[in-house]
């Protein structure tokens, strides 16, 4: 189990270590960025739980095994967000089967994802369970957040904090299974540690790369030009923030050889500002281009 997923080897190494010497806990908080593989390794784990294996849990091969990856195994609940958030209604149904005891396995195993967006209720709701779980229940919530999270549910829980992905096992992953080959330094910093982020952008390498070199070129054209090259950001409204975090990756690197790309920055956050203030918004990113332009030269 957990070999075909990349990264944070010592949190499955411990998860593992706790099957095989019986000491799982009753109530998981599985943290960290998106796309690192929280989900992944939580139903992996669920499924090395519920295994009625003798030997190596997870075997794939026993009656809990071939019902947990039909996903249809009767001691298995996924939870996730019912439209923006996670519904005391749904912790109240959670509360009621956990209640009910195994039918194939001796264990019942429940995962919450996006835990974090959780209602106040909800969490106030699924605090008595965490409280008294029956014996054979554990509980896994997952989140990006761990503010959202209430300190009294937190101080219930193992947390099991995720780290982001190293770059070159991105680089390595991107290039086998997508076939994404010279991928830059940049680029590679811009999916933060997150393969979940690498795979939304895999489709966007080269609009991002004609990002990369209108700032590149920003202090050896004249702005006329400067706005032709800068057409993808008119065009990704959608998707701006993430684009001008790139942005920032870049003139962050540099910032190293001439300061006024730092002042860049701080001109990208206003922007960022203005952007979720409604500011319209070709208004901003021409301000933006002609401010840094103006910056640099």
């Amino acid at each position: 189990m957990f070999d075909e997923i990349i990264g944070n080897e010592q949190i499955k190494k411990e998860l593992k270590k706790s099957i095989l010497e019986n000491k799982v806990s009753h109530s998981y908080m599985f943290v960290g960025i998106e796309g690192i593989g929280k989900q992944m390794i939580a139903k992996e784990f669920a499924q090395m739980i519920l295994c009625t294996s003798e030997q190596e849990k997870g075997c794939h091969q026993c009656k809990s095994c071939i019902e947990f990856m039909s996903h249809n195994h009767p001691d298995f609940l996924y939870l996730e967000p019912d439209g923006n958030s996670i519904k005391i209604e749904q912790i109240r149904y959670l509360q009621r089967k956990i209640q009910e005891k195994p039918i194939i396995s001796d264990n019942k195993v429940y995962i919450i994802n996006d835990a974090d967006k959780m209602t106040t209720e909800a969490q106030n709701c699924l605090l008595k369970t965490l409280e008294e779980p029956p014996e054979y229940g554990t509980i896994i919530l997952i989140g990006s957040n761990e503010n959202a999270f209430l300190n009294t549910i937190k101080s219930r829980c193992m947390k099991i904090a995720f780290q982001p992905i190293e770059n070159e096992d991105i680089k390595q992953y991107m290039e086998k299974t997508y076939g994404m080959t010279d991928i830059s330094q940049n680029l590679l910093e811009a999916f933060q540690g997150s393969i979940g982020k690498a795979i939304l952008l895999k489709d966007k390498k080269e609009q991002y790369e004609n990002i990369e070199s209108m700032i590149e070129k920003l202090d050896k054209t004249d702005m006329t030009e400067l706005i032709k090259l800068g057409e993808p950001l008119y065009q990704s409204k959608d998707e701006i923030m993430n684009i001008l975090d790139y942005i920032n990756i870049i003139l962050l690197r540099l910032s190293k050889e001439n300061m006024h790309y730092a002042n860049c920055i701080d001109i990208i956050e206003e922007t960022k500002k203005r952007l979720n203030q409604n500011a319209n918004y070709d208004m901003c990113i021409d301000n933006m281009i002609f401010n840094m332009w103006e910056e640099v030269n």
